[in-house]
């Protein structure tokens, strides 16, 4: 009889055990979010503004025009008195970080972006060279105790008054570094199930949409949905997450992975999809010309891209090496 009673008892803790990280597990799952303040202070009776710089495809030690490009940013840093900086994937080169104490961290990004203007909140997602590496290092708030600038999740949102950016993790969504991974170890740390976690993406995406109400919705993603760069359109995201933004109407969808700078613009709904993975080294004449269906900029080479937003209108521009 005690016997029975002890059994019964293990298996309702057991089963509380369960709920409970069930419970933890659905939290953790939500996107997680961060409230960036931007000044409401306004000059000349000008409309209230959001800017910001955009740039990918970065680390390598200062080396391929990576330090150069960083006195520009710094440049126009200032001129557009910037909120924040978007970090938008492959951070360092060629395999990510090999861990929280890899001096990578500080060759490729503490001692490269000195400038003031860019003393600023870095917000920063993984691609797919990050994943070479240890991913979760990146994630670690170690790194973030080294360097207050840097903050890196897979997929969370930054709410800055005017605009909601919603980042997310397009490097698991891409079969080929599953099936043809061509020599290269990818570390899936973190991620048990692909299917699984591909699939809380999706949910918890469309959740932040439904709720939703900034002036401007902007996704960020290293891979590219469409592009006329070396790697090209990437059949997974049109076929998963474009639907979403057609559905609830993003405006942009900023990505790297092609080293390169461009502006494409979505034939059948308002998306505008934006390049900006010229942070170091590019690739010049490697172009998909077949892909060029509303093609509206395309730059060969090295550079980043600048934001500003109001209410009423967004400006963007690219600059290359030179500052041009």
């Amino acid at each position: 009889m005690a016997s029975n009673m002890f059994i019964k008892i293990a298996l309702w803790l057991v089963l509380a055990l369960c709920f409970f990280l069930f419970l933890i597990t659905s939290a953790k799952a939500e996107l997680q979010r961060f409230e960036h303040p931007i000044s409401t202070e306004t000059k000349n009776d000008e409309p209230l503004s959001l800017s910001f710089l955009v740039i990918g495809d970065w680390g390598r030690r200062g080396a391929f025009n990576q330090s150069q490009l960083t006195s520009q940013m710094g440049r126009i840093g200032e001129k557009l008195d910037i909120d924040f900086v978007v970090s938008i994937g492959d951070n360092f080169y060629d395999n990510g970080l090999s861990g929280e104490d890899d001096t990578a961290f500080e060759k490729s990004f503490s001692k490269i972006y000195t400038v003031k203007s860019l003393q600023k909140q870095w917000y920063s997602i993984l691609g797919n060279h990050d994943y070479r590496g240890d991913a979760e290092a990146q994630l670690s708030p170690l790194l973030r105790i080294i360097d207050r600038r840097w903050i890196c999740l897979r997929s969370f949102i930054v709410n800055a008054k005017l605009a909601e950016i919603f980042f997310v993790d397009t490097t698991p969504f891409v079969n080929m570094y599953f099936s043809k991974a061509e020599g290269h170890t990818y570390n899936w740390r973190g991620i048990i199930s692909r299917k699984a976690y591909r699939a809380n993406i999706l949910k918890d995406l469309e959740s932040a949409f439904k709720k939703s109400m900034a002036k401007w919705k902007i996704v960020v993603g290293h891979h590219a949905i469409r592009s006329i760069g070396h790697h090209g359109d990437t059949q997974e995201l049109i076929r998963h997450i474009l639907p979403l933004l057609k559905t609830y109407d993003v405006d942009f969808y900023m990505n790297g992975h092609d080293h390169c700078l461009e502006h494409i613009s979505d034939r059948e709904s308002p998306i505008q999809f934006l390049t900006s993975g010229a942070g170091s080294k590019a690739w010049r004449g490697n172009i998909k010309e077949e892909n060029g269906d509303g093609l509206n900029f395309f730059y060969d080479g090295q550079g980043f891209m600048s934001v500003k937003l109001t209410q009423f209108e967004a400006e963007i521009k690219f600059y290359d090496v030179h500052g041009k």
